[in-house]
């Protein structure tokens, strides 16, 4: 098996066991005792504070270790915002933010505070103009990721951190894609990161909130870290933790080239070998690992599978790998493609014949899901004009079936034509208007129906 899904949780690292196994020897007893098994946990804990700081930026006294990054987001948004509740309850926070940041914006908001979510472009980048935009004298903070987690796209950090700087306003980075690889630049406020995602292991978060930030705990806490994380540290993780964290940075410059090249073949090939296929995130600022596709006409979550039978751990970003079955929200606000979506995010030490294996597979399984899905054998096909106007009924049905039955009939509608495809899944508002892109078609526009949506696309050519 070939694992491609480092983004999720990076395998751990060798350093990382080492030091798990040694410090479950000698960091089982209670750091905040006075007597010898004490004074030694107590000495394990507070090196690897000053180890994770190091590599952070910051302080010792200014981190602290939470039990997953999913806390520390949480801990860290609610106690700047009761913090700065006196300046306002209004949070600012990119439309393509980890689902934790949305949750905890969304409690906020329920809370009676409010939020405004800033727009990305296709690649899926903030444009630092429109935070600044979006600050207000209310605003009590900011809230924006280094990279984001399913296009790899980096976002512009130091600039938007400047212009919260001149606002006044704390900005919150969730690093937890990208601190493996490097120190988060500019002057932020807040950050919070993940251990399993560089190579530590699961169950470690860590929340910097700088000094001078105005920070209010909310909830119980007690004398532990700060009163910022209740509960008896897992020492033995946040050792291995700390000590993964400094050996995957020394690694970083060199492994980071070589993925690089590796996700820039699979960028160039993947268009190349699959038809019909949109290769999404910035090609440029990105993290070196990570690479992701739409493929039209498939169905992301069998394609996962048929990909898994091939020896590949993947993931995706399509509507149909969830229970909601609804679209990704990073793709949907990107405005791309989201059916068939694959993203592959290569962990250190990925050797290169692993993805030359996965290149040679992926047509294949393509292939195959598109065949199964009855999708037309050669899309854009171009059949006799009828001059019948075409009504694609596809209420009822999900991703990615409403576009590969407008792929089946546009053929038949004379040049300037229109089908109007009624459907009513949630992606189909996102895949539509990217196939009329991809394929060339005129994207009409949405009219209300009697079930579901109208989805209007003008034949072109």
């Amino acid at each position: 098996m070939a694992y491609f899904d480092a983004a999720s949780g990076a395998p751990l690292h060798p350093v990382a066991r080492q030091a798990l196994m040694a410090s479950l020897d000698e960091g089982w007893a209670d750091p905040g005792r006075l007597y010898r098994e004490g004074r030694r946990a107590r000495m394990l804990l507070d090196a690897a504070r000053e180890a994770a700081a190091e590599a952070v930026g910051c302080r010792p006294d200014e981190l602290v270790f939470t039990s997953s990054g999913t806390r520390a987001v949480h801990t860290g948004v609610a106690g700047a915002l009761a913090g700065r509740r006196r300046a306002g309850r209004h949070l600012i926070v990119s439309a393509v933010e980890h689902s934790s940041v949305l949750h905890a914006a969304e409690t906020h908001e329920a809370d009676g505070g409010t939020v405004t979510h800033v727009a990305v472009d296709r690649t899926g980048a903030v444009a630092p103009k429109a935070y600044a935009a979006a600050l207000r004298p209310d605003t009590a903070l900011a809230c924006l990721q280094s990279a984001n987690h399913e296009v790899g796209t980096e976002q512009p950090v130091a600039e938007v951190a400047e212009a919260c700087r001149a606002a006044g306003v704390p900005l919150l980075v969730d690093a937890a894609q990208s601190l493996g690889w490097g120190p988060v630049p500019g002057g932020w406020s807040l950050l919070t990161a993940s251990a399993h995602k560089w190579g530590g292991p699961p169950g470690v978060g860590l929340l910097v909130v700088r000094k001078g930030v105005r920070f209010a705990v909310r909830g119980p806490s007690d004398e532990r870290e700060s009163g910022r994380a209740a509960g008896f540290e897992n020492l033995p993780a946040i050792v291995a933790a700390a000590a993964s964290l400094r050996a995957v940075r020394a690694e970083a410059d060199a492994e980071a080239a070589r993925l690089r090249r590796l996700t820039d073949r699979i960028r160039a090939r993947v268009p190349e070998l699959v038809p019909d296929v949109e290769v999404v995130g910035d090609p440029v600022r990105r993290l070196p690992g990570v690479v992701t596709f739409s493929c039209l006409y498939a169905d992301g979550e069998t394609l996962l599978h048929e990909l898994d039978r091939e020896g590949f751990s993947v993931s995706s970003g399509s509507s149909c790998t969830s229970s909601t079955l609804t679209p990704s929200h990073v793709l949907r606000a990107m405005g791309v493609l989201s059916e068939g979506n694959v993203r592959v995010s290569l962990p250190a030490g990925t050797p290169e014949e692993d993805v030359d294996r996965f290149l040679a597979a992926l047509p294949g399984a393509v292939a195959g899901v598109r065949e199964k899905l009855g999708a037309p054998v050669a899309a854009g096909e171009v059949r006799p004009e009828s001059g019948v106007a075409v009504v694609v009924d596809a209420v009822g049905r999900r991703c990615p079936i409403p576009v590969i039955e407008l792929a089946k009939v546009i053929g038949d509608v004379p040049v300037g034509g229109t089908v109007r495809v009624l459907a009513d899944d949630e992606a189909a508002r996102l895949d539509i208007p990217a196939w009329c892109e991809m394929r060339g078609q005129e994207y009409v526009g949405e009219e209300p129906a009697d079930r579901g949506s109208a989805y209007v696309v003008r034949r072109l050519g």
